[in-house]
């Protein structure tokens, strides 16, 4: 499997959405799945919900992971302002160290995790399972993933010679093994608590091409296993729309970042949503084909005031540019 053989198939429409710089009349394309829109924040209290009800934004994602009667405080907080707490960001797992002890502490802290985003109110709790790294690598723009559907396991990362990179795909594929081993124990929290693990890649180096990470959020054949998507986190492997549509009824919850490209395609760095490459309407229009109609929470770009935060997730929501 490859991405090259992966194509998208369906266009964001004729209409053109207001920009989110200047204001406008003309019309927005018409989506069926209407989204939700918040901020991340720490421990949800009177004081930090305020000034995010008042910007009308919807809810937040909190990154307090704290005793159930804690979180169940917060909720009702939330709750009498008409916000909702609808996810916990957990992180950075360490699932595949070769140290039994620090697994087992990271398979605790995200037990914990799903335990207070249940008691927050929350559906989910983003997951990043490992990282790698210390190996040779290959560019983000020389990937050429192809992999076994049945394992996971790489076939190669690059066209051509692959022998450079013999230590990365082995790390690759003791990741895919560790992190199934214990998101799977983890199946049975999500059960009990009802709410849904939702595994994220964020330049941890692994599942770098979409349907290498599709495969693995499917590969637990689970309800309580889906995926969380950062827009534009992985704009430097490939369009943020083929995540998308690779991850399908699979995609969880989605992070709202921008990244512009060097004119060249090659690397670039951070912008604010709207500023970077990221095709926008693509992207919503690729949200409506797979029936999103969740959540869309920025991360970073908190210089911009919450006023113009939301704004900006506005005019993507509405699929503008």
């Amino acid at each position: 499997m490859n991405r090259r053989h992966f194509v998208a198939g369906v266009a964001a429409g004729s209409a053109v959405a207001a920009s989110g710089l200047a204001s406008s009349a003309q019309a927005a394309p018409a989506y069926r799945h209407s989204l939700k829109l918040a901020t991340i924040i720490g421990r949800p209290d009177a004081q930090s919900l305020k000034p995010i009800k008042d910007a009308g934004l919807d809810g937040v994602e909190s990154t307090a992971i704290v005793a159930p009667a804690a979180a169940a405080e917060s909720r009702k907080i939330a709750e009498d302002m008409g916000l909702r707490i609808h996810s916990v960001l957990r992180g950075w797992a360490e699932f595949n160290s070769p140290d039994a002890k620090v697994v087992a502490g990271s398979w605790e802290a995200s037990a914990s995790a799903l335990r207070a985003a249940a008691a927050y109110g929350a559906d989910a709790v983003l997951l990043v399972p490992c990282r790698v790294g210390g190996m040779a690598m290959p560019q983000a723009w020389d990937f050429r993933v192809k992999f076994d559907p049945a394992t996971g396991h790489l076939l190669s990362v690059v066209d051509g010679d692959n022998a450079p990179y013999r230590d990365y795909i082995a790390a690759q594929d003791r990741a895919w093994d560790t992190s199934a081993e214990q998101v799977t124990k983890l199946i049975d929290v999500a059960k009990e608590t009802g709410v849904v693990i939702a595994l994220e890649n964020v330049w941890n180096n692994l599942w770098v091409d979409p349907l290498h990470f599709a495969a693995f959020v499917k590969s637990f054949h689970s309800p309580w296993v889906k995926g969380y998507f950062d827009i534009g986190n992985m704009v430097k492997y490939s369009k943020s729309e083929l995540w998308i549509r690779a991850l399908g009824a699979d995609l969880a919850k989605c992070h709202v970042k921008d990244f512009k490209l060097n004119a060249n395609g090659q690397g670039g760095d951070w912008k604010d949503p709207l500023d970077g490459s990221v095709n926008w309407p693509e992207v919503r229009a690729a949200l409506d084909e797979v029936e999103y109609d969740g959540w869309l929470t920025i991360e970073g770009s908190g210089g911009l005031g919450l006023p113009e935060i939301k704004r900006r997730m506005d005019v993507i929501a509405r699929g503008g540019k």
